[in-house]
């Protein structure tokens, strides 16, 4: 039977880039790491939704890549010989998102995970090659939103809006459906028997319903963790996925550690929400937050680093090592050595109706999410940093006008100067010194803002229903219960600036925090500088500190720590 082509298709010379066609000399090279076997006509390799199968090279005949949704099909591409199969999932052991079959009677080469990663880690040529096409092809699958993920929601929900930036964030393939836009909307609601009140409305896998889904169970759904073995005692965990994580991550699995990170939502910490950074070194268009964060986030699980997606800790035993990490889901993970990267929330306002608005008016970052809720309205930014000015910016090409909203007398101390000169040239972009919020109105969304002048204490009511809180940042380090010495702000100290909170007859390393073999980067950390290439520089540096202690040469902390430098810690494979 003949399968109908995907509607929506891209160029000849984007297809040709997403599915490369390997020469005889480079499958050759391949030969060593997989098996060859056959497969008859329409026989299916893998379906969607599978996780245990690897990566097939087509040797002789052809097979067929088939985007399934709402029990129909739909042909991706037909691969022939030096072609292959897989995207970023392989990499992680996730499932697939779409199926493949035989086209017609053909030789195969399959290549399981761990050979996969073999081959990308000893053959830069062919490791470039793999990476890539993965790449572009979950790009592909993004914007066609292959697979049966359907958010069904409001835009006036701030739990629909929760799901869809968790979903994006995430780079997992969706197709949102709003209730009071879509016509059509009644039609899936009734397949499903799903009342307009239970929104939002997660449906997985084309059948599985969840109604106002949690993070962890969106996840779960979806099975972004698969793969991961709690039960293992890692050399190193990693606790946040911001850029500092990410570092860690990246440098230490490529230099042979068993790397685990857990992350509350989703890889990229606040950067992940900037939607275009300017100043980050080797970037000189710019770069947006999750496309940094994205690409790091690959790079991490190119070298065997393990991310656990919206598995947030809640609680730390540092007595001795291995040190436990318990989980908000109830569950826990072992460490010989952690790096705390956390990060920073921005401040709420302090006002008694702030959690009222959180995501249906008040936001707390800017991305393509928030911004297509702005579309010709007017918004307003609380904060002058340089966060503030980017998403100034980038929303005042969607919104009616954008105020920004400072304490102080103007942007000078506290954003760059390129920002600052892009927003005296945009005419949609009003600046308010000294101009603090008094007051937030309105029903299940927010309707109206009150702000006064601290100058003249005149206030003013703005009919305003999208509100960024760009305002500083408070340090996530509840959940420490009291484990690591804390600044008082409730930052991580950590190096010299220990003092008698130092345990240890040796000195403490630079990043170490009051725990010998816990250490602290990025925002998080007190002193730390807030830019994305400083957290990565932290990140990258915490990392040859494990090394050390890992190696024996941090023993004497008078903690349990000697127990792991002396010899206890598994020998990995």
């Amino acid at each position: 039977m003949t399968r109908p082509r995907i509607e929506k298709m891209e160029t000849p010379e984007q297809l040709d880039a997403m599915f490369p066609k390997l020469d005889d000399a480079q499958i050759a090279r391949l030969a060593a790491f997989g098996n060859q076997r056959r497969a008859e006509p329409g026989e299916v390799l893998f379906d969607r939704g599978d996780a245990d199968h690897g990566v097939f090279v087509v040797l002789a005949g052809s097979i067929e890549v088939e985007s399934v949704a709402n029990g129909g099909e739909s042909v991706i591409r037909v691969l022939v010989r030096g072609e292959f199969t897989g995207e970023v999932t392989q990499l992680s052991g996730r499932r697939s998102l779409v199926r493949c079959r035989a086209h017609e009677s053909s030789a195969l080469l399959e290549i399981d995970r761990p050979n996969l990663r073999r081959i990308i880690e000893t053959d830069a040529e062919l490791g470039e090659t793999f990476l890539r096409a993965f790449l572009l092809r979950r790009v592909y699958l993004i914007a066609h939103s292959v697979g049966e993920a359907v958010l069904v929601g409001s835009s006036h929900s701030g739990d629909t809006l929760r799901l869809r930036a968790f979903l994006t964030r995430n780079g997992y393939p969706h197709t949102y459906i709003d209730v009071e836009n879509d016509p059509g909307v009644q039609a899936v609601l009734d397949q499903f028997e799903i009342r307009v009140t239970d929104i939002p409305v997660l449906i997985c896998d084309g059948h599985l319903v969840l109604r106002n889904p949690s993070d962890a169970e969106a996840a779960a759904c979806f099975g972004m963790n698969a793969g991961i073995d709690e039960s293992d005692v890692y050399d190193l965990i990693v606790v946040g996925a911001g850029p500092s994580g990410l570092a860690a991550a990246v440098y230490g699995a490529s230099e042979g550690l068993n790397v685990l990170v857990l992350e509350s939502t989703a890889p990229g910490g606040q950067a992940g929400a900037s939607s275009l950074i300017e100043n980050y070194l080797g970037f000189p268009t710019g770069i947006s937050g999750q496309d940094l964060a994205n690409r790091a986030f690959v790079q991490a699980e190119k070298f065997g680093a393990q991310i656990a997606i919206a598995r947030a800790a809640r609680g730390i035993k540092c007595a001795r090592p291995p040190y436990t990490v318990e989980l908000d889901d109830g569950g826990s993970v072992q460490g010989w050595s952690l790096i705390v990267a956390a990060g920073a929330q921005y401040r709420k306002l302090d006002l008694p109706n702030v959690a009222q608005f959180e995501g249906a008016g008040i936001y707390y970052g800017a991305t393509a999410v928030e911004a297509q809720l702005c579309s010709n309205a007017e918004v307003a930014i609380v904060g002058g940093g340089n966060s503030a000015g980017q998403a100034a910016l980038f929303l005042s090409g969607r919104a009616k006008h954008v105020y920004i909203l400072v304490r102080g007398a103007g942007l000078a101390n506290t954003m760059s100067r390129y920002l600052i000169a892009r927003i005296e040239a945009r005419p949609q972009i009003t600046v308010k010194p000294g101009t603090e919020v008094e007051a937030l109105e309105g029903g299940t969304h927010l309707e109206r803002v009150r702000w006064r002048d601290a100058k003249t204490g005149t206030s003013e009511m703005h009919e305003i229903q999208h509100v960024f809180l760009m305002t500083g940042a408070n340090p996530n380090t509840a959940w420490l219960k009291g484990c690591l010495a804390l600044d008082e702000k409730h930052f991580i100290k950590t190096g010299a600036d220990l003092g008698l909170d130092w345990p240890a007859s040796r000195p403490p390393y630079l990043l170490e925090t009051s725990v010998p073999g816990i250490f602290a980067v990025g925002d998080i950390r007190s002193g730390s500088v807030k830019r994305v290439a400083s957290a990565v520089g932290e990140g990258s540096m915490a990392v040859q500190f494990v090394h050390k202690i890992l190696a024996g040469k941090g023993s004497g902390s008078g903690t349990g720590a000697s127990r792991a430098v002396q010899g206890d810690r598994p020998t990995k494979a």
